[in-house]
Formats: structure tokens, sequence, C-alpha cells
């Protein structure tokens, strides 16, 4: 049950090697021992650990997770809108100066 089982392979020739199974395990006996005068102690039995929860988490952990969330986000907000505030910016900047290009060029086209 516990060994592993080959599959038989072709061989580059076509010829097919069969797979050799042992049919017999020779297990291993010890010899019986004879009792020692000696006195042996037992060891003493382990009690098994209790099963823990993934996490655990105090009154006071709760607030604090909650607390570094809310930080998140808000720093997280306030970087996207300072970069929405400065695409703005410059997309005004960028009308106010073709709108100022386009006069100029109106007027000295109309001197000449």
């Amino acid at each position: 049950m516990f060994q592993p089982r080959i599959p038989v392979n072709p061989i580059p020739t076509g010829q097919i090697v069969p797979v050799i199974t042992p049919t017999a395990i020779e297990q291993h006996h010890p010899a019986p021992v004879t009792p020692c005068g000696c006195q042996h102690h037992a060891p003493a039995p382990v009690a098994p650990a209790p099963p823990r929860s993934t996490t655990q988490l105090t009154p006071g952990a709760v607030v604090a997770v909650a607390g570094a969330g809310v930080a998140v986000v808000l720093v997280v907000g306030a970087v996207l809108v300072s970069m929405l505030l400065a695409v703005a910016i410059t997309g005004a900047s960028l009308a106010i100066c073709a709108l100022v290009i386009r006069s100029l060029i109106t007027t000295d086209a109309k001197r000449r």
C-alpha cells in the first residue's frame, strides 16, 4: 500500500521493461528482554494542549485596528484629492494660457 507504483515505460527501442516488485517483506523482531532487578519508571503522561483559536481580539485591539483603518483611509483620500486638485489647476492654467495666446494672435493679425 505504501510502496510507490512506477508505471511501465517504453524504451526508445520499443521494448517494454516490466517493473520488479518484491514478493515478501522481511520483518525483524527484537529479542525478548529479560527483566532486570532495577526499577524502571514509565514516563508521565503529557496532557494535550487545548485548541487555540486563530485570532483573539480584545476590545482594545478592535479599537486600534479600526483607528488604523480610518487613518489609512484618510491618508489615501488626501493623496487622491491632492492629485486631482493638481490636475485641475494644471488644466485651468493651460486653458488660460491658450486663451491669452489666441487673443494675442488674433489682435496681431488684425493690426496688419
